[in-house]
């Protein structure tokens, strides 16, 4: 089959493609962009290691086609960062421990950071919901819900 040409914005940044039509989002970021924040693992949308934000919402990426992505404001774990500075999410992710291995972490902060741009001051069961497609081979759930929770309270702080 022919590829197709799609625009992708990821992270700000606008790139033309030409990819086979059959080609997951996942595959495109990581292969073609060299984004590798973006974990590839299960492949069937299931442990959440591949989310990203498109539009604003977060998907696996692993289950959408780049095509279908073209045009699409993408963010990925690269792109939530400020230039000198880590994302609050990623900040709270380090100081409360909820980094073990580190494969899951892409993606869970990724669903966190969603929960938290909709709703600044989640409450436990909130939390829970929001990292319920993610899954953490250490068990480190204690931890990230620890370091979602905690992120509001330190915004505060200042």
């Amino acid at each position: 089959m022919q590829e197709m040409e799609i625009v992708l914005n990821v992270n700000g940044k606008n790139y033309q493609l030409k990819i086979p039509p059959w080609r997951t989002l996942v595959e495109v970021l990581r292969e073609n962009l060299g984004l590798m924040g973006t974990k590839k693992s299960c492949n069937e949308g299931e442990c959440g290691a591949c989310t990203v934000h498109m539009d604003g919402k977060p998907v696996a990426s692993c289950m959408v086609l780049a095509v279908d992505a073209h045009g699409k404001q993408i963010v990925t774990i690269e792109g939530i960062a400020g230039e000198e500075k880590l994302h609050p999410i990623q900040e709270s992710f380090l100081k409360h421990g909820a980094i073990q291995c580190g494969f899951c972490t892409p993606g869970m902060v990724m669903s966190a950071k969603a929960l938290l741009d909709e709703n600044p001051s989640p409450t436990l069961p909130e939390a829970r919901r929001a990292i319920s497609g993610n899954l953490c081979r250490c068990t480190g759930y204690q931890h990230i819900i620890n370091s979602i929770l905690a992120v509001p309270k330190e915004q505060a702080k200042g």
